[in-house]
């Protein structure tokens, strides 16, 4: 396990703005984009997902993205920053959770639908922050 954190870079830019790519591959197939807001010193997250796939996408504000492995012998713990233009991949079976450092707007790009109980369906609530 390891998290790999890519900062978005504009890929063209003129007079009238900039465009960035988040995610382009062919890898997943993506069926829901969620635009999240969540306060200085809150928590989300804290689960896993047993099939779905998703990028977090910081747009404004600060946030600490932690990942735990499922297993029981040795779990291991990683964490990283996430700022403005940061991209993480947050995958199945990894237990996740944000801690909001400032106010924060991020965006959640998904494989899975986000019915609510869908979501639930695929969602294992565990504590590792």
């Amino acid at each position: 396990m390891s998290i790999k954190v890519k900062l978005i870079k504009p890929e063209f830019v003129d007079k009238r703005g900039y465009i960035s790519r988040l995610v382009d591959n062919n890898e997943f197939h993506f069926t829901t984009v969620l635009y999240i807001t969540s306060k200085a010193n809150t928590i989300r997250g804290n689960h896993y997902h047993k099939k779905d796939y998703h990028y977090l996408y910081c747009v404004s504000g600060k946030f600490k993205y932690t990942e735990k492995t499922l297993t029981k012998k040795r779990p291991k713990f990683e964490w990283v920053i996430l700022k403005p233009g940061d991209l993480v991949l947050s995958r199945p079976m990894i237990a996740h959770a944000m801690e909001f450092l400032e106010d924060t707007i991020f965006l959640a790009i998904t494989t899975e639908p986000r019915e609510q109980d869908l979501y639930e369906g695929d969602t294992v609530r565990v504590k590792i922050v």
